[in-house]
């Protein structure tokens, strides 16, 4: 069965890197039908924070993928000993013995071993190691005939490095606690990882990884490595230098929905072969393969003025309009109670998510959008109350009638509403803008707003009358 891992470090916030990784390995697993890891790589005691371990889940839960099997490798720490003494029990490791404070001398180069170390007989290994002095537990590289270490990856093909090339890497620490590099393959190895899709950044680790499974007698695992997200300058997206626009809680926070990112994040660096974009999670899962991953980097849009990609913002109002009303609605709610709107019901809310839903982009337009539903419109324009090419007499004539007319309307629905304000429109020989221009903006505070009579019916009969009331106070 096809397994693969997740294996964030609490290091900072989920970059939205880390998330489009999780993204395609989860896809790539639920499209084979396999297991998804999630995998608190944790050993880097001094540089973990809570902050970072809970932005990461906090990022993960808002996507709503979900994964099948949890660990912390700090809790794993007997698994990544036992891992690296079986590999220094078989002759392929040694202890170094070198002050961290030494600076290795190489006059050839960059530093690859530590000759006098290396070649420490196993005896006076033991005995110093019994004798309390601190020591670094190094992979044994193989020096007597250079050899190549061949990665065949399902998307740069086929790499190599020589041996000749690579250090002789630490496994342990002198404090006893594993590498990255060990604690990954222990944990891979111990968890049956069969395939492992990771940023590109980390194929030059792949490497030393493959001589650690060799060592432990273990396969390596199928390798996909993802092309890297860039800024539009060219320049690796980066949280220290792009700050939140690379943070999955910036999308969250400023009402992208899950899907939608999920769908922007998977088609960059991946495509489907029918190129088409919007699709939805079972799509994804259903067209998503390592054949469609592309070895150029991908973009990511954004200008100081707006950190949201064009296409992820496009994406999303599409999604958006996708949803049936109860799920528009329930998603809306958290952000119109943000925008202060304290009257904001479920209930309510059902009633104006279909009547903005062609008129958001993103969900906290909520606030701009449909504030009018929810509060009295702050200012109102009086050139606005004004149709075009009319005058104030025409607007105060137009406000008159409909007050009327909506006072007296024997049911507060917009097709009755409709009916009785054309109508109306006809007795006073107006044409349908002269005359619903002044009514929209007295009810909803400017020209442009959702359709009229749904927008009426929603208002209720009392709102509505008191708007057009004091509108008429203002062109009268």
């Amino acid at each position: 069965m096809t397994r693969v891992r997740f294996a964030p470090s609490p290091t900072g916030y989920l970059h939205i890197g880390g998330a489009r990784t999780f993204i395609f390995n989860w896809l790539y697993a639920r499209h084979q039908g396999g297991v998804v890891v999630l995998r608190i790589d944790d050993t880097d005691v001094e540089r973990n924070t809570q902050t970072s371990l809970d932005s990461i889940y906090e990022g993960l839960e808002w996507l709503e993928l979900g994964w099948d099997e949890f660990y912390r490798q700090s809790e794993r720490l007997e698994i990544h000993r036992r891992a690296a003494w079986a590999i220094f029990e078989k002759g392929l490791a040694y202890r170094d013995f070198t002050p961290a404070s030494a600076t290795p001398e190489n006059p050839g180069g960059g530093w690859l071993c530590n000759p006098g170390m290396r070649e420490l007989t196993r005896e006076e290994s033991d005995r110093r190691a019994s004798a309390g002095e601190p020591f670094v537990l190094r992979f044994r590289v193989p020096r007597e005939s250079r050899r190549e270490v061949v990665i065949s990856d399902s998307v740069y093909g086929r790499v190599s490095k020589s041996t000749g090339d690579l250090e002789d890497f630490a496994l342990l620490r002198s404090t006893g606690m594993p590498t990255y590099h060990l604690a990954s393959c222990a944990d891979d190895a111990d968890l049956r990882i069969t395939d492992i899709l990771r940023g590109q950044e980390h194929l030059a680790n792949t490497f030393k990884h493959a001589l650690i499974f060799e060592a432990l007698g273990v396969e390596t695992p199928k390798l996909a490595h993802l092309p890297l997200l860039m800024a539009p300058d060219g320049a690796k997206l980066s949280k220290r230098v792009h700050g939140p626009v690379v943070a999955v809680t910036t999308y969250r926070d400023a009402g992208f929905l899950p899907h939608a990112f999920v769908n922007f994040l998977a088609l960059l660096g991946w495509s489907p072969k029918n190129d088409r974009e919007m699709m939805s999670r079972e799509e994804l899962v259903e067209r998503f393969t390592l054949e469609g991953i592309n070895r150029s980097n991908a973009t990511i849009n954004f200008t100081d003025e707006d950190p949201f990609d064009p296409k992820a913002v496009w994406l999303n109002a599409e999604h958006l309009r996708a949803l049936d009303a109860d799920d528009l609605a329930r998603r809306l709610l958290p952000y119109a109670a943000r925008a202060g709107f304290s009257n904001a019901t479920p209930e309510k809310l059902r009633a104006v998510a279909p009547l903005i839903r062609e008129r958001i982009r993103l969900l906290r337009d909520v606030g701009a959008v449909a504030d009018f539903f929810f509060t009295e419109p702050r200012s109102y324009d009086p050139a606005e109350l004004i149709p075009q090419k009319g005058d104030a007499t025409l607007a105060a004539q137009a406000l008159r009638k409909a007050r009327e007319v909506l006072s007296t309307a024997p049911a507060f629905d917009h097709a009755t509403l409709e009916a009785a304000l054309r109508a109306a429109a006809a007795e006073l020989k107006l044409k349908s803008g002269q005359m619903f221009q002044p009514i929209r903006v007295a009810v909803c505070g400017r020209k442009h707003a959702p359709p009229l009579f749904e927008t009426l019916e929603v208002l209720g009969r009392d709102t509505v009358l008191a708007r057009l009331t004091f509108a008429l106070g203002l062109v009268s």
